[in-house]
């Protein structure tokens, strides 16, 4: 309703405005602390498992996925405001329901608008600052509870210091993170592309 719009929307706007070591700092007073405590209750009788704090993949994951809300809930709703208001009433005169409109008629429509997920996903693959705070920043296997250092963050944490061999690896990451985030670039729109075609 516009109501709620008025209310959401300009929460929404200043989430998308807020720089990321921020989302980083409210995971490690926040997050960190919950995760922490969900570690000792699930591995309370592990001897062998390295606590971590809460400082772990799974608040990475988390943080990310936060930061990334703002842009594709935006971008989604101005592809959805982008769709003909013709096409909701002939729906809605033709008998059909309002959830039937909104998944039958209005997400299909706005499926090229909605590529916002593309958006989404490459500032989560190409995060650095806020995951080096709530992740551990360590060197493990990527397993949930476990500390980890992303490639992201080995390139910041790394470089200032990085000569000769070490410095060309940090650029290989960082050709490694190009190519991958233009793998889902093109993935994403072939698919988008296919679904609208069919």
């Amino acid at each position: 309703s516009p109501r709620l719009a008025a209310i959401v929307k300009p929460a929404v706007e200043l989430l998308a405005g807020i720089p990321s070591v921020i989302y980083g700092l409210l995971g490690i007073y926040l997050l960190n602390p919950m995760m922490y405590k969900l570690e000792i209750a699930l591995f309370a009788d592990a001897p062998d498992h390295q606590f971590t704090g809460g400082a772990n993949l799974i608040s990475a994951v988390i943080v990310l996925a936060v930061m990334i809300l703002p842009t594709v809930i935006n971008v989604t709703v101005s592809a959805l405001h982008a769709v003909p208001k013709q096409q909701k009433a002939a729906s809605l005169a033709m008998g059909a329901t309002r959830i039937q409109t909104i998944f039958k008629v209005l997400l299909p429509s706005a499926r090229s608008g909605i590529a916002a997920v593309v958006l989404g996903t490459g500032r989560a693959i190409g995060e650095a600052m806020a995951i080096t705070l709530v992740s551990g920043s360590s060197v493990n296997m990527p397993l949930p509870f476990n500390s980890v250092r992303f490639l992201t963050t080995a390139i910041v944490a790394e470089m200032g210091y990085a000569a000769g061999l070490h410095r060309q690896v940090l650029f290989t990451i960082g050709l490694v993170l190009f190519v991958f985030i233009m793998f889902i670039n093109i993935s994403l729109t072939k698919i988008l592309k296919g679904r609208e075609d069919s």
